[in-house]
């Protein structure tokens, strides 16, 4: 189906959902979803002693922080597939980076389309649907237009041969998809003496707080905002600005204590090079054994990214606080999906191993979560939406796409019910794989 005419069904079949009647009343809560990008529970809250993370372990102490949360399939694209729609992959069929809802589920009615359904301004700052690799989000999905900015970024021009494009920008911007081997590594990680601002992260914390300030003003005070606000540290390239890299003594960054593959687990379940082959001076091969210095450079990096990130998010939570709108939003943090790091010799995702399936995930419901409350409920990202949903007092919503999460509505009142015996996982890697 041509683009274009794909565009015009969806709008088709969109407004038609928003046109219909609902019941609606001015006590709604606002939602505030944060979402980060391959973040794996390295956080003060969660127990890592050497990440600074104090913004986000302040936000872990006003609510619910979930040890045992689980994405649905460690890959940027279709992860974010089964939060939006709340559907397993199994259920959606989108298991690659070029997954398109709409060419699979056109009809879909998404989280933040069905809170627009009901009274709510739907909004997208930064990361949210993936976009890249011929994916270019869910436009449907929201009552404003998107703020998008970038994925892959680099400020120093050694970085990028000069400021050459590079195979990740190229892929990440939808540019020369068909050039992608010609084109120059980027660099692994950068630390320039640079603002806050200067990278993506930056500017979303900024814009998220100008939404938020919007809604604080608007006329029609009545409306309650739905905003998603997508953060995409710390993916690669692990690139900060300087300041943060010194939060660290690079004398003291902890390697990897375990690099090789689990004891009898098959050739099929692990992975070996990816997605950070494509930056130097990682070497090509993606059998080759990394330096030790190679490896407390790419772990350093990636606890400055978690922390430049970390900052952004405390920048929008102190908004949200001094603009007096804590006690009527509910505020979700969820990252995508982990990180192996090294970890069993692997260092990005894609796989069904803890290391790239555990997430965390923080609830902050006012009125309905206590500060402080940690449950030992499995929990699956799937699980988000008819959360929010309940929470926010909206009908359940029944399809057209599979519904396959729980509602975790009492759980966030009593973290000793459970509502889940399991979580499940799907990557496949040449074969189906699935994880229980």
């Amino acid at each position: 189906m041509p683009r274009t005419v794909l565009t015009f069904f969806i709008y088709l079949i969109t407004t038609s959902y928003l046109d219909c009647s609902f019941g609606y009343t001015a006590d709604k809560p606002n939602i505030l979803l944060i979402l980060v990008d391959d973040l794996k529970p390295t956080l003060g809250g969660y127990g890592d002693t050497f990440v600074k993370s104090s913004n986000i372990d302040r936000l872990a102490s006003r609510g619910m922080r979930f040890e045992l949360a689980y994405c649905n399939q460690a890959v940027c694209a279709p992860t974010r597939l089964t939060l939006m729609p709340s559907s397993h992959s199994t259920s959606t069929g989108r298991y690659g980076l070029n997954s398109n809802l709409r060419k699979t589920l056109p009809r879909a009615v998404t989280l933040p389309l069905h809170f627009a359904a009901h009274g709510y301004r739907t909004e997208s700052p930064g990361k949210v649907f993936h976009i890249g690799r011929g994916n270019e989000g869910d436009l449907a999905s929201f009552s404003v237009p998107h703020f998008q900015d970038k994925v892959i970024e680099y400020l120093d021009p050694t970085s990028t041969d000069g400021g050459h494009l590079t195979r990740e920008e190229a892929l990440f911007a939808n540019q020369s998809l068909d050039k992608i081997r010609s084109l120059p590594r980027g660099a692994a990680f950068e630390s320039p003496q640079v603002s806050d601002e200067s990278y993506a992260d930056g500017r979303v914390a900024a814009e998220t707080i100008k939404r938020l300030q919007v809604a604080k003003r608007r006329d029609d005070s009545d409306t309650p905002f739905f905003i998603a606000a997508g953060f995409v540290r710390p993916h690669l390239p692990l690139s900060a600005p300087k300041k943060y890299w010194d939060w660290y003594d690079p004398e003291k960054i902890p390697v990897p204590g375990f690099e090789k593959p689990p004891a009898g687990a098959p050739k099929v379940a692990g992975k070996v090079g990816g997605e950070i082959v494509a930056s130097r001076p990682v070497p090509e091969d993606k059998n080759a054994v990394y330096p030790t210095e190679l490896k407390r450079q790419l772990i350093h990096g990636y606890y400055a990214r978690t922390s430049i990130m970390d900052v952004q998010v405390g920048k929008v939570i102190e908004e949200l606080d001094r603009l007096q709108l804590t006690a009527n939003t509910i505020v979700v943090f969820w990252s995508d999906h982990g990180f192996h790091l090294g970890d069993d010799g692997i260092w990005t995702k894609h796989t069904n191993y803890e290391q790239a399936t555990r997430i965390p995930m923080l609830i902050c419901a006012p009125g309905t979560t206590k500060p402080m409350t940690t449950p030992r409920q499995l929990v699956e990202s799937v699980d988000i939406y008819p959360t929010l949903t309940e929470l926010a007092g909206l009908p359940v919503h029944r399809g057209p796409q599979s519904i396959d999460g729980e509602s975790l509505m009492s759980v966030l009142r009593d973290s000793n019910i459970r509502v889940r015996g399991h979580s499940f996982h799907a990557y496949p890697n040449q074969k189906p794989g699935r994880a229980i």
